[in-house]
């Protein structure tokens, strides 16, 4: 389903469609037809097996208290930054590499003059559809196809896949953020759920913080990565389980479980299919999602976080859906958008912002 992109050119989500992530997640349309067989495992296109399913819960009780609109603002953080944005394209610094890509939501003009956009080590150029592949073209000399990052104390590997991503979703360093507070301050390992947990670095930070994690994805190439990751930063001995499986028939079987989580991560893509082929729409599915993830959250949980990207919707459609869910539960359900701001070539000039997602967050209080 998503990333939501798969490896290593894109990730497949691990939602029951675990397929194609978001365009860089702003302004992507995902087309269901003609996915490129490099991007996911084979897709049969015929008798693709159904969505595992049950019967909404009957909600009762007040809906939660609500904070909208809030707009989360990133300026970047460890080995990222946004330097400039214009003309459809947005230029990022990862670690040592400036990296052009393309951006639909970046409807203005650069501020930057053309020298500084001139100057880069990788632009993606091809297909500009999230679900179309492209290549990348070195203008100052070849690269290889991964290097070392770094997010709030957390080493990943970077890498340069033919769906135009690099190996993380920067935009969730505001959630990473909370959610490390959140482990942090509770005075007991938390234990939480990362669902569509592409390169596992949320799962590496809720780990080093001192969780006991759970990270879902669809995607065998997703994992593996993940791996790589955690073995970059020596940090195997962390209390991680990968799994790889459909989303939503691994949280229909925690359910059955009586399984519980503090905290549950769901970042689901618009259109996907699992690895057995099952499809997986957002607007059709979501609403069992997260009724699922309302069974399994614990007694003293710390927050349900839901993130959406390339969907023609407000922010209200997810932040009611939310609150409905977790009527009866009390707490607040905050919602809006995600954005990161430009930063300049020297990483603290503050520019425009850039949208690039919704999201909606329950917590208790």
């Amino acid at each position: 389903m998503k990333q939501r992109e798969r490896r290593p050119g894109q990730k497949k989500t691990s939602g029951p469609a675990g397929e194609s992530r978001r365009d860089d997640r702003a302004g992507r349309s995902p087309k269901p037809v003609q996915r490129p067989a490099a991007a996911r495992e084979t897709v049969r296109e015929t008798a693709a097996p159904a969505v595992v399913s049950r019967p909404l819960m009957t909600r009762s009780g007040e809906r939660p208290a609500e904070r909208v609109p809030v707009i989360l603002e990133s300026l970047g953080a460890g080995d990222f930054h946004l330097i400039d944005s214009g003309n459809g394209q947005k230029l990022e610094q990862y670690g040592p590499y400036r990296i052009i890509r393309p951006e639909g939501q970046a409807l203005w003009q650069p501020s930057l003059p053309s020298h500084i956009w001139e100057k880069v080590d990788a632009v993606f150029t091809g297909d500009t559809d999230e679900e179309g592949t492209g290549r990348w073209r070195f203008p100052k000399e070849a690269l290889g196809e991964t290097w070392p990052l770094n997010l709030l104390g957390v080493d990943f590997l970077g890498r340069f896949t033919s769906f135009r991503h690099v190996g993380v979703f920067p935009e969730q360093i505001v959630h990473w953020n909370w959610m490390k507070e959140q482990v942090e301050k509770a005075g007991r390992p938390l234990k939480v759920l990362n669902l569509f947990g592409y390169t596992g670095v949320a799962s590496l930070v809720a780990a080093a913080a001192g969780a006991e994690v759970t990270h879902v994805d669809a995607s065998k190439k997703a994992i593996g990565w993940a791996r790589e990751n955690q073995a970059l930063g020596r940090m195997e001995k962390l209390p991680i389980r990968w799994i790889c499986e459909d989303a939503m028939k691994f949280i229909l079987r925690e359910e059955r479980r009586g399984s519980q989580y503090d905290i549950i991560l769901t970042d689901p893509p618009k259109f996907g299919r699992g690895p057995n082929g099952e499809v997986w729409h957002l607007f059709e599915h979501l609403p069992l999602m997260l009724d699922i993830c309302r069974e399994i959250l614990s007694p003293k949980a710390a927050g349900l976080v839901l993130t959406a990207y390339s969907i023609r919707a407000s922010f209200y459609s997810i932040h009611e859906l939310m609150r409905e869910t977790m009527r009866g539960a009390g707490g607040v359900v905050e919602s809006g958008e995600l954005v990161i701001r430009e930063a300049g070539t020297d990483g603290r000039t503050q520019g425009r912002a850039l949208s690039t997602s919704l999201f909606s967050r329950w917590v208790p209080k």
